[in-house]
């Protein structure tokens, strides 16, 4: 057996989600999980709090979440596989439900009636990945509203104030609408799913994302341009097509998308 394969199964015998350290309160899961990465902490080992009080979405923006009303995670992954952002968000889709879909790279997005009319998406989960790829490990921060209310939303957070509650896409929250008691059983939900598709074959995880693009054929805008979503490549890159008939790819660390229609 060769030192790839002897990893990969010592990985999966010992399962994700062991050891688990379970906080009341905490600034933010995935800065208790780098700590424990730091220190030795096995593949696997799990953060999660029942409240945060400086999470952390993409690019640095806040991840608010009141206590007791998300699942809040962080888990340890020793040499993590290359399309690990896709792979998280296929997983969440996988357990939150078939109306879900996947705003590139990796929010968890669903469809709902916009107040003038038409359709808008709504952020149900997201997902920051942290680490440090020299030493082979990463943190896999997600942030689910299982049992968010969102008319209990602070004024500046709701959707009808133009807010983004739980959200660093500029998008208005979304949530489940379960009970608190619903957490920890999702929780495990997530694991299994995460679990199965770490080991899967990229083409699996691609095909899988592919069927929960939610921008694909959407106009789109960047720092640098805006153009036409037309999917992902292999590496998990967005596709834009341009008003001049051109094509370019677009990475997640150097673009912030915002949907014109």
């Amino acid at each position: 057996m060769s030192g790839a394969a002897r990893t990969r199964a010592t990985q999966t015998s010992t399962g994700l989600g062991h050891p688990r350290v379970h906080l009341r309160r905490t600034g933010s899961t995935n800065e208790r999980a780098r700590e424990l990465a730091y220190v030795g902490a096995p593949h696997g080992t799990l953060v999660t709090a029942s409240e945060q009080t400086a999470g952390r979405g993409r690019q640095g923006r806040r991840w608010s979440a009141a206590a007791d009303s998300s699942l809040l995670m962080s888990l340890l992954l020793r040499e993590p596989p290359r399309l690990l952002p896709l792979i998280a968000a296929v997983a969440v889709c996988e357990v939150a439900g078939e109306h879900t879909s996947i705003k590139w790279p990796n929010d968890v997005v669903v469809a709902t009636a916009g107040m003038s009319g038409g359709t808008r998406l709504a952020k149900l989960a997201g997902i920051l990945i942290e680490g440090r790829p020299q030493e082979k490990w990463a943190v896999l921060g997600i942030g689910l509203n299982v049992a968010v209310r969102l008319d209990e939303l602070p004024l500046e957070l709701r959707a009808d104030a133009g807010g983004s509650a739980v959200s660093d896409a500029g998008l208005p929250a979304a949530t489940l609408g379960l009970e608190p008691t619903d957490v920890e059983p999702t929780l495990a939900a997530l694991i299994e799913a995460l679990e199965r598709r770490m080991y899967e074959p990229a083409t699996s995880t691609l095909s899988a994302w592919r069927a929960r693009d939610a921008l694909r054929g959407r106009e789109i805008a960047w720092a640098d341009g805006h153009g036409r979503a037309q999917g992902i490549d292999g590496t998990g890159r967005l596709i834009v097509e341009l008003a001049d008939g051109g094509r370019t790819a677009l990475s997640a660390g150097e673009v912030h998308l915002q949907m014109m229609s």
